[in-house]
């Protein structure tokens, strides 16, 4: 069983930034054998991928929307990923998920799905304010 943990959201102006984390732990878990991930999902809209690293951290993928403005990073070391939001936009007000799963290979069509990974957290609400 995996157990995440989000934390970092809250409420900023259009163009400022957060940053994210998500800390993972479990009774067997070893944090770097899952590949992690960020959604998101907005009042009365489906949940959507946001961002995505490979279990080192040497592969990213990131949605249209975000590219340029949105890093995910990790440390295994310290069993965390992160979310760098930056120029944020108010159209990037959600609550945003942590995910993990253990992957069996690093392709975009099958990991910008949320159907694909089997932890999840509990969430964290960003609010961009124009």
């Amino acid at each position: 069983q995996v157990h995440l943990v989000e934390s970092g959201g809250g409420l900023v102006q259009a163009g400022g930034s957060l940053r994210l984390s998500c800390a993972a732990s479990g009774r067997t878990f070893t944090f770097s054998n899952y590949v992690m991930g960020w959604f998101r999902q907005a009042p009365g809209k489906e949940r959507e991928f946001v961002a995505v690293i490979s279990w080192s951290g040497g592969t990213k993928y990131y949605a249209d929307s975000v590219k340029g403005r949105f890093t995910i990073s990790r440390d295994n070391a310290k069993n965390t990923v992160y979310l760098q939001m930056t120029s944020l936009k108010p159209e990037d007000t959600a609550v945003y998920f942590c995910n993990a799963d253990r992957g069996k290979d690093f392709a975009y069509a099958t990991l910008s799905s949320s159907a694909n990974y089997a932890y999840w957290g509990q969430g964290t609400q960003v609010t961009v304010s124009s």
